[in-house]
């Protein structure tokens, strides 16, 4: 997941442990820069290889999820080419993050190695540092999108493990036929 030598600031560090206290499902990472919603893995499957897709078994999930956001994103659900994100129309708007361009360290690729939670990174505007009077706009074409894809936390299955007294198992290992990447129950 890191590449040696690589330094983790103490403020990823202490969400990397809520990350694995908490038992989250389900997260987005916003970032600027472009108008796309990519999702792991970010890194390449071979290292040396640049934009390589790279999927994770859970990569219809993911498809899904990617979905959910930009088809509920009034401007990535545009079809204009000329628009900002352009490029990524006739992608529907998502792309695997690693496809787009492979790096090492991402929370998402972090998230699916070594907790429960799925996470989609979203571009949410072409300009990387946004002028003040550009928030407002932004938050607009984004609030019902990060809405819809909050409303996917309830998708897929979801219950409480339990033991022959009906008292829950804590860290009990759930497998899905056909799909290699196991969750865990929570505490």
């Amino acid at each position: 997941f890191l590449s040696p030598g690589f330094q983790v600031a103490p403020e990823t560090k202490a969400v990397m442990k809520w990350l694995r206290s908490i038992p989250f499902v389900l997260s987005a990472s916003l970032h600027g820069g472009e108008l796309v919603v990519t999702y792991p893995y970010d890194y390449s499957m071979h290292p040396m290889e640049e934009k390589m897709f790279s999927p994770t078994p859970d990569e219809k999930v993911f498809k899904m999820l990617a979905k959910a956001y930009a088809d509920a994103h009034p401007v990535i659900s545009d079809r204009s080419e000329l628009r900002c994100g352009g490029n990524f129309v006739k992608r529907g708007g998502i792309i695997n993050g690693a496809e787009w361009y492979s790096f090492t360290g991402g929370m998402a690729d972090f998230n699916y190695l070594h907790t429960n939670c799925f996470e989609v990174t979203v571009e949410v505007g072409c300009e990387k540092f946004p002028l003040e009077e550009e928030l407002f706009t932004i938050w607009h074409e984004n609030k019902g999108a990060l809405l819809n894809y909050m409303e996917m936390v309830h998708r897929g299955i979801k219950g409480i493990v339990t033991d022959k007294f009906g008292n829950p198992i804590k860290n009990a290992r759930i497998s899905v036929r056909g799909i290699q990447h196991d969750v865990t129950t929570g505490n």
